[in-house]
């Protein structure tokens, strides 16, 4: 397997670097405590097509393939993993399922706003009582005639606040058990659809998350995604790809501490002479950068296998497990280097500590992509 880029998957990942450089790594510390994103970044994301990376061009997406597209996301992810999640988010979540197994009409109706950035979305899975376990969701859509009642609470929503549209799971036949889970696409203005407060986050604060609650949504049948009790299938599929995209972004995160801790050991003076000196300085880096090459081999053969059109639930779990981990340790080592000064807001290093820790969390914590690897690896 190839991992080289091709010429047009560094253009684009040059590009990336270039506004994370000059446009978002400037104001990641600002968004961090304004614990948001100001529309302006926004509709400038909008305007260079980061809201439909890989969707078709028919839809005015850019069609990029799962490579190209997180080649981007690494990028954006070291100078602010709020605002990569977001667009991951609605990317390989939201648009992915519309345009993976939608019908031809929902695609039409949805996806050229959502690849125009005019419509965010949101990936509404999560309840308050359902995390790991989503084949027990207990969000109803109760058909009524040629519409479907939704009613239940999503929590954990990322895109929350800025969401023009939800991708919702819930139980259309609760006596199927996870053949009667269905996928609805809910706009945010209908009638009945509520959305709570932002959620008070440890880290990657520049993404909106929130509650969100549906009390009688009705919503015509045309809106469902896929067959009725495709829904946890579904689901599974495009986790997939989340977790391909939580796989770059804590590349992105790792590698941006990583850098940093370079640069301080560099600077940082002791016992007259700079700590990069030191052996066991050079050791911390030398493994830190390992596990980020390692992780980053794992992360681009899911995303080209994916593109290959295989099936990637152990590879992608296999990318996200190690490189959240890999993020994790990296961040931290990146902060013991920095000392006392590592513990400070005035070094970035404090902020990349804190957005990593949910790299273990979301799209399937650590021990769910555990599970899932081990279940491939004992299949008959």
């Amino acid at each position: 397997m190839d991992f080289r880029l091709s010429e047009d998957d560094l253009m684009i990942k040059e590009t990336a670097a270039d506004l994370a450089a000059k446009r978002i790594l400037p104001n990641a510390e600002k968004w961090d405590e304004e614990e948001g994103l100001p529309q302006d970044i926004l509709d400038e994301l909008a305007e260079l097509g980061y809201f439909g990376m890989m969707l078709p061009e028919e839809y005015g997406g850019l069609e990029f393939s799962t490579v190209t597209n997180n080649c981007a996301m690494e990028e954006l992810a070291a100078a602010c993993a709020g605002l990569m999640i977001m667009l991951s988010v609605h990317n390989s979540l939201c648009c992915e399922a519309i345009n993976r197994f939608g019908s031809d009409q929902l695609k039409q109706k949805f996806l050229p706003d959502m690849a125009a950035g005019k419509t965010i979305g949101a990936y509404c899975l999560t309840e308050p009582n359902t995390g790991t376990d989503a084949a027990s969701v207990k969000v109803t859509a109760e058909k009524k005639s040629d519409n479907y009642v939704i009613n239940g609470t999503k929590t954990f929503v990322t895109n929350g606040g800025l969401a023009g549209v939800f991708i919702v799971f819930a139980v259309t036949d609760a006596e199927k058990g996870t053949k009667g889970i269905s996928c609805f696409v809910v706009p945010r203005d209908t009638p009945g659809v509520t959305v709570g407060a932002k959620e008070k986050k440890m880290g990657i604060k520049a993404s909106d998350t929130r509650e969100v609650s549906f009390a009688d949504v009705e919503i015509p049948a045309e809106n469902m995604v896929g067959e009725e009790g495709s829904g946890f299938k579904t689901a599974v599929i495009i986790l997939n790809n989340g977790r391909i995209g939580v796989a770059f972004q804590s590349l992105g995160i790792a590698r941006a501490a990583y850098e940093e801790a370079i640069k301080y050991s560099k600077e940082r003076v002791q016992f007259n002479q700079p700590i990069c000196n030191f052996q066991a300085i050079q050791f911390k880096l030398a493994e830190m950068a390992t596990k980020i090459d390692a992780g980053r081999l794992l992360a681009f053969r899911a995303a080209t296998l994916k593109d290959e059109g295989k099936n990637v639930a152990m590879e992608s779990s296999m990318a996200k497990l190690f490189c959240s981990q890999a993020a994790n340790w990296v961040v931290n080592e990146a902060v013991q280097i920095h000392g006392g000064y590592g513990y400070m807001k005035e070094y970035a290093v404090e902020r990349y500590f804190r957005d990593a820790r949910v790299t273990e969390i979301y799209e399937g914590t650590t021990e769910a992509q555990k599970m899932v690897i081990s279940r491939q690896i004992l299949r008959d």
